[in-house]
């Protein structure tokens, strides 16, 4: 087959839609079939339109079933579809959502929000991971704790740094932060915090070779998003061995679990502090963590993502 994804991030972008994209291009490509990859879409028929995000390939979706009505359309729900554009961009969002013949989410729990009339369409396919080469030494002087992720309001991204302001003197927690700023105001936060928390340390973006090198150095990452479709970090920190701290959302608990040990309640710094400091205080604490994501790390081999594609398209007849 040749097959169609559209995906809103341009080609050299780090964001995590296009990252999303191409890994699903390598797989498909590797089942056999031909596949482009366009921002929106080019007008040629294809045998299988794959389409990421619902409200921002509203447009590409509409024209392109407008033109070929029976060419089989797959959507992936991101994020900010699920938890944001469904109530406030209703129509363009339940436009694409009807039109799919399959709904693509990255956790069990995001069909919860979607009608219960399209629930049918829903398969799970989960974010795969590359292990590490090489296990990175960790830190003896510093306990760090990577936060991996763009700056901007749905990540709560300075909720992190803002937990770690007013440790105890003996803490050797630090904080590193890998990200694109999501605009100047953000940066600015950033860069605010950095000159009154000596704790807090903001890289801004990065290649993906050096965030994988954090994690291989880190003792903990943390995720404090206020939405996520299922975050790829996630699956590239527990494949890495490294332990989580996330916001306890239905992004995060479809992931890791409902009985994880690990979660804080949403924009709960006083909380999140907490659990930064008791993990890095009790060691039986981080094993616990460290166990239960080695127990998750099955869901997310580059074997398991392959095969949930070959899944989806056997389920299709493709």
């Amino acid at each position: 087959m040749h097959i169609g994804i559209i995906t809103p991030a341009a080609a050299k972008s780090l964001n995590g839609n296009r990252a999303t994209a191409t890994r699903w291009a390598g797989f498909l490509r590797q089942l056999g079939h031909k596949v482009s990859i366009s921002v929106t879409w080019d007008g040629r028929a294809y045998d299988l339109i794959i389409a990421l995000h619902a409200w921002r390939s509203a447009p590409s979706i509409a024209a392109c079933k407008q033109q070929y009505p029976d060419s089989p359309l797959v959507l992936a729900m991101t994020g900010t579809d699920l938890y944001r554009f469904i109530n406030s961009h209703p129509e363009p969002t339940l436009a694409s959502i009807a039109a799919a013949d399959r709904l693509v989410t990255l956790h069990p729990l995001a069909a919860n929000v979607l009608p219960e009339k399209v629930r049918h369409k829903v398969r799970v396919i989960h974010q795969s991971a590359v292990p590490l080469a090489n296990p990175g030494r960790r830190s003896v002087r510093f306990f760090d704790v990577c936060v991996v992720g763009h700056l901007r309001a749905e990540k709560d991204s300075m909720r992190v740094a803002y937990a770690v302001r007013d440790l105890p003197q003996s803490s050797r927690i630090r904080v590193l932060h890998f990200g694109k700023a999501h605009n100047a105001e953000w940066a600015a936060y950033a860069c605010d915090e950095m000159k009154i928390n000596p704790r807090y340390h903001w890289f801004g973006e990065v290649a993906h070779w050096k965030v994988r090198q954090a994690y291989a150095r880190c003792h903990l990452m943390v995720l404090p998003s206020i939405m996520e479709g299922g975050a790829n970090v996630i699956s590239e920190a527990i494949i890495a061995g490294l332990a989580v701290i996330a916001s306890k959302i239905d992004g995060s608990v479809g992931l890791l679990g409902e009985n994880y040990a690990g979660y804080f309640p949403v924009q709960d710094g006083e909380a999140l502090r907490e659990l930064l400091l008791t993990a890095e205080q009790d060691r039986r604490y981080l094993q616990t963590l460290e166990q239960q994501c080695k127990q998750r790390a099955a869901l997310f081999t580059r074997e398991a993502e392959k095969q949930g594609w070959a899944d989806l398209l056997q389920d299709m007849g493709l």
